[in-house]
């Protein structure tokens, strides 16, 4: 059985407790979440909730991180983040599953350099995990230990939340995930903010988690290259529950640290038409239009190969009110294909998904 998915029977008596402690009253006070994290004075990160950033790859989401918590750590601002934590909440406990703990080390040294602290000594409100070699089933065991046994947590930062999931498009290990986030985080009032890549075919966080992650999280930061400058890497909010902040940029300096680029332009105005938003089918395809195209298309036939499905494609998607030709059928199917709403399985013939989600 895959892990996170076993269920065990609740007796009647906890149910029943866990419904009368669900029930609001109108009579009640509820205190606001605590703002601790914020950009130019908007919040993006409160206690009792969770954030991400995602980007593709080499977009800088570490060192973009790295600013988080580096403001986290000295209560202050670090490149464009300021942090204003409760004093019984000043420690950070950052994650790693990706790299080795010689690269570890180089991250936890250049957010000590970006708070202004000391690389000589361990920091007593600075627990690094590296946690490469391990399971998922062990990272996550090691995570909610590290939660649950620290004093004074107020800050986690899990950089590689694909790293916690053996199937990055298992609605069951996704939703059990997500769960882990929202009850760590509730539970012990903390703010916990995760790192996750982007698809390359689009702008969508990777994966049934990606999806799941986008739907529960505060905030979604994202991180990308600049297309005039690789060197520079904008910042801007593409979910926020708090108002918009104004997108800003930054470079690697000469002592290997993030630094904000001045007068930085989001966006360049180019003289003539104004050029059009490449094809996105997630955007443009309303989910009513995908399912009526691929129950149609899929009523004829199990399995396909991919040019009779692009022809079956065209001429479903026409039925459903959205035109597409050669060109854009492509794009959906790769959409398909990435969200796993269509299988290919051993790189062999296309199924529709039956457990498919949008």
């Amino acid at each position: 059985m895959e892990y996170g998915r076993e269920r065990k029977p609740m007796k009647q008596e906890d149910v029943w407790k866990l419904w009368q402690q669900s029930i609001l009253s109108i009579t009640s006070n509820y205190e606001k979440a605590p703002e601790v994290l914020k950009i130019d004075d908007i919040v993006i990160g409160t206690l009792g909730n969770f954030s991400a950033s995602i980007g593709k790859a080499k977009s800088k989401k570490t060192f973009n991180v790295s600013a988080i918590v580096a403001a986290a750590l000295k209560n202050g601002v670090a490149l464009n983040y300021s942090a204003s934590f409760p004093a019984d909440k000043s420690n950070v406990i950052y994650i790693d599953t990706e790299q080795s703990p010689y690269h570890c080390l180089k991250v936890m040294k250049r957010i000590l350099r970006l708070a202004g602290l000391s690389t000589e000594d361990n920091h007593p409100y600075l627990q690094f995990l590296a946690l490469r070699k391990n399971t998922p089933e062990e990272r996550i065991a090691i995570i909610d230990e590290a939660i649950y046994k620290t004093n004074n947590v107020g800050l986690v930062v899990i950089d590689g939340i694909r790293d916690l999931v053996y199937d990055i498009n298992s609605p069951s290990e996704s939703t059990y995930i997500i769960s882990k986030l929202m009850q760590w985080t509730d539970e012990k009032q903390i703010h916990l903010h995760t790192i996750l890549h982007q698809n390359k075919g689009d702008e969508n966080a990777r994966g049934h988690i990606g999806t799941e992650l986008s739907n529960k999280a505060e905030t979604i930061l994202q991180v990308e290259k600049d297309k005039a400058d690789s060197n520079i890497s904008k910042v801007e909010a593409i979910h926020i529950r708090a108002m918009d902040f104004k997108p800003f940029a930054f470079r690697i300096n000469e002592q290997a640290l993030p630094e904000i680029v001045v007068n930085y332009v989001v966006e360049k105005t180019k003289v003539g038409r104004p050029s059009k938003d490449p094809f996105d089918p997630y955007k443009e395809i309303r989910i009513e239009q995908h399912e009526r195209a691929l129950i149609s298309v899929f009523a004829k036939k199990d399995v396909y190969g991919y040019e009779e499905l692009q022809e079956a494609l065209v001429e479903a998607y026409n039925d459903a009110d959205y035109p597409i030709g050669r060109n854009k059928v492509t794009k959906v199917i790769t959409f398909l294909r990435n969200k796993r709403i269509i299988l290919q399985e051993n790189g062999k013939k296309y199924s529709l998904n039956p457990n498919r989600y949008y």
